[in-house]
């Protein structure tokens, strides 16, 4: 199926070169909307970096049951229940205990001290 002029490939169906591609774009786009203030489409830009990212990642190196460290939220940390896709579903630690989905790419394992 062709795409139409202007609609954009799905994460899923790009290459490794193309979503680091991707994701230097959107860096760029990040960078100058966090320069000049706009929070929300900077957010939305960080949003996307992470699904980009998660794409270059194996889902299987992410177990349920595990505990992984949310990146970008320093001792912030999500029990993975199961895996869909590229997102580890389950709840943070110190959250109400509502089940919420995060990109894969947001978590990394603990450093034991």
């Amino acid at each position: 199926m062709m795409k139409a002029l202007g609609e954009q490939k799905r994460y899923s169906e790009m290459t490794e070169q193309e979503l680091h591609q991707e994701i230097a774009a959107l860096t760029e786009k990040a960078r100058k909307a966090e320069q000049m203030g706009m929070v929300n489409e900077y957010a939305v830009y960080e949003r996307k970096i992470a699904m980009a990212k998660a794409y270059l990642l194996d889902p299987n190196d992410f177990q349920p049951g595990e505990i992984y460290e949310i990146v970008g939220d320093p001792g912030e940390y999500f029990k993975v229940r199961y895996l869909k896709g590229v997102f580890a579903w389950g709840y943070r630690l110190k959250g109400n205990g509502e089940e919420e989905a995060l990109p894969i790419s947001l978590l990394k394992k603990p450093k034991l001290s």
